[in-house]
Formats: structure tokens, sequence, C-alpha cells
């Protein structure tokens, strides 16, 4: 037992890339206007997604009739779950997003049919799931099946991708605060998705961010649900440990 046990890797702890005290929500790089609408639960447009999702939350689906309250009960259950996402499925060992799992819970629990990435269903779920942690600080587990995904996540953050050349951190680390035209660059965390963009008319998940960031600098998207969706979103989850979950945010 002692041999294995010394033969086991041992996993140190990891310096954070920006030191707590610098750390800034995505809030902070709003016009005032903005954040007071994401801040006004009656006039924050991604509202209306949560409102749906809390309907949704009692709804029968599949031949068993059950619903999310079936197994869950009260939403407030919820409380806290969506800031420890993604995660390690403890039966297959897969990382999984928020929307990852809710989509497990349909398909192997309920038995319904699948809802699409980016379906408003999902989208609402997702949304009052996580809003059920709001204000509560990011705080995902990266030790054990979950540190491989993690250093994944932090190599896809740094490679330089696309026509431009460019990788995440030359935005969110590099240039945080100057403005790309009328938009401040953020540190990247990724605390209000589901959000609702004003670009968009919509609400959107972090997935279908990071495509558009993608598409910015003229590179290949990954497709949805792909691991490196999976990896660079845990990373992202990562750096901003500690932060307040602001879901459903407000973004340009």
């Amino acid at each position: 037992m002692a041999a294995d046990a010394q033969q086991r890797p041992v996993q140190r702890p990891l310096q954070r890339p920006i030191a707590p005290e610098n750390l800034r929500p995505g809030s902070a790089y709003l016009s005032a206007d903005l954040k007071a609408l994401q801040d006004d639960e009656f006039a924050n447009p991604g509202m209306l997604w949560v409102e749906r999702g809390e309907r949704m939350w009692s709804d029968a689906a599949g031949p068993d009739g059950k619903s999310c309250a079936t197994c869950h009960g009260a939403a407030s259950s919820m409380k806290g779950v969506a800031t420890s996402y993604p995660a390690i499925d403890k039966a297959s060992g897969r990382l999984l997003t928020l929307e990852q799992r809710i989509r497990q819970c349909r398909s192997e629990r309920q038995h319904a049919p699948q809802w699409d990435y980016e379906s408003p269903e999902l989208l609402s779920i997702s949304a009052y799931v996580a809003s059920q942690s709001r204000g509560m600080p990011m705080n995902v587990n990266i030790d054990g099946a979950a540190r491989p995904h993690l250093e994944a996540g932090r190599r896809l953050y740094s490679q330089r991708m696309g026509q431009m050349n460019l990788a995440c951190t030359h935005c969110h680390d590099d240039n945080a605060g100057r403005r790309i035209y009328a938009e401040r660059i953020g540190q990247g965390h990724p605390t209000g998705y589901p959000a609702y963009r004003l670009e968009w008319q919509s609400l959107g998940s972090l997935g279908r961010r990071l495509r558009a960031c993608l598409s910015g600098i003229r590179g290949d998207m990954f497709a949805p649900g792909s691991n490196e969706h999976g990896d660079l979103e845990l990373y992202l989850a990562w750096r901003a440990q500690g932060l307040a979950s602001e879901v459903p945010g407000v973004r340009h």
C-alpha cells in the first residue's frame, strides 16, 4: 500500500492566473445603465428565460411523467450547484457542463426526447437552475479526474488560433479593460452565463459565446458539447474562483 501511494502522481496546488484581489466580474466592464439593467430582476431581459424555466421545473416529461421536481423537489435544492460546474460525473468519469448534466438527466432519468444545445428549453432550465446560485461564489473542483481537463483548458486558453493567430489570453489577460470599438474587454470570466447579449437580442450559453470569440478571430469553432468546450469552461470557471454568479447576466 505504501509503495502504491508513493507511485501515485501528486497534484500540487496551482497558481491562480489572476490574484484574487484583482479579479473583476464581467459586470465591472458594463456601463452604469447596463449594470443597472442586469441587477434589476424586473427589467433584466434574461429573467424571461428564468421565468420560463420556473414553469418548466414541474412539467412532466417522458413515459414515466417525471419532472425535475420529481427528483429534486423545490428548485432551492439547486442552490450552489451551478457554481460547481463543469464537474466530473462519478458514474461515467466524464467532465460535464451544467447543460450536459441537464441533458443527461432528461435522457437517462426522464427518458424524454433530448433538447438541442441553445434550444429555448435547455437555455430556460439552465438559466433557472443557475439563477438559484446568483450571488454565490464560483467553486469548481479541479482535483483528481478533473485535473487533466483543467490542464487541457489552460492549454486551449493560451493557444494561438485562427487566421488572426490570437489566443484567449491576448485579450482577457493582456488587454483587459481596454476597448474594442464601444465595448470594454473583460477578464473573460463566465459568471454571467447563460447571459442576455444585446448583439444577440437573446439569451445564450457560454458555449455560444466561446464560438463567437473563435469566429471573431476567424478560427475553427468547437462543436457544441465537445471536450474542448468542457475543458475550456472548467479552466475559465477556475480562473473566476471566488467571483459571484451573476446569472442571468446582461452583456453587450
